[in-house]
């Protein structure tokens, strides 16, 4: 297995749901433990190899990018692929097409979250997948949507629900093959987990690996508070 050395983190997120917090400071440099949340997300992908990472912005990307600069001083070289209106994740992730020839990480920018991406990548290679996804437990999954499973091959997804109940989710971190932008149309907002993924399934292509991981969103006030209470690191995403 010969690690994968690039990734693509979505970064451009209004954060609407964290005002007033966000309206001087991007979700992702939100502070969790003293550091923003996006750069525990970049030290998660280097712990796996990764070397460079493409940052995609918009809302307030003049201080991200003068946060992170070019990626020196994580040890990482990085890039970044402007939207100038809203895309969604996977029209974020089309616009910065021309950064990747091979299969690449993604991950969400505003979670902290200890992903074991090289499990990932082992699971992945093995089933010979256009795209894998970390699956994590969670007390609530009608909080997020759940994902249904058959052996490791993902089936389908359930939308968010009214009933309290535990279950599988995406932890918001991928590989993808390069062949993942023959899904998406240029220059349109497209959802990766809505509009590409199912159909990949569909395909029996789509498949996920599951770990006993930290996984915290912060996009709301309750859960951001959450993440900032009980996140205690990177410690190398053990299953």
């Amino acid at each position: 297995m010969s690690g994968i050395k690039k990734a693509f983190v979505l970064a451009g997120g209004h954060g609407t749901r964290l005002r007033p917090f966000t309206y001087e400071i991007p979700k992702p440099l939100l502070p969790v433990k003293g550091r923003p949340v996006l750069e525990y997300n970049l030290e998660n992908l280097k712990v796996y190899g990764v070397e460079e990472v493409v940052l995609g912005v918009g809302y307030k990307a003049d201080l991200i990018r003068e946060y992170f600069g070019d990626g020196s001083k994580l040890g990482l070289k990085v890039d970044y692929s402007l939207e100038e209106e809203p895309l969604g994740t996977a029209g974020a992730l089309k616009l910065a097409e021309s950064f990747f020839d091979s299969a690449f990480f993604m991950c969400n920018g505003d979670e902290v979250k200890d992903i074991n991406y090289s499990l990932m990548q082992e699971l992945h290679e093995k089933n010979r997948a256009t795209a894998t996804l970390a699956l994590v437990e969670v007390e609530n999954a009608a909080e997020f949507g759940s994902v249904e499973t058959e052996g490791d091959r993902i089936v389908a997804f359930r939308e968010k629900e009214g009933i309290k109940k535990p279950g599988v989710v995406s932890a918001g971190a991928y590989v993808l093959e390069k062949n993942i932008f023959e899904f998406i149309p240029a220059g349109k907002k497209f959802s990766i987990e809505k509009d590409v993924f199912p159909v990949i399934a569909r395909e029996k292509k789509l498949f996920g690996c599951r770990m006993a991981t930290q996984f915290f969103p912060a996009d709301n006030p309750e859960r951001y508070e959450k993440a900032i209470m009980e996140w205690k690191g990177i410690t190398g995403g053990d299953k």
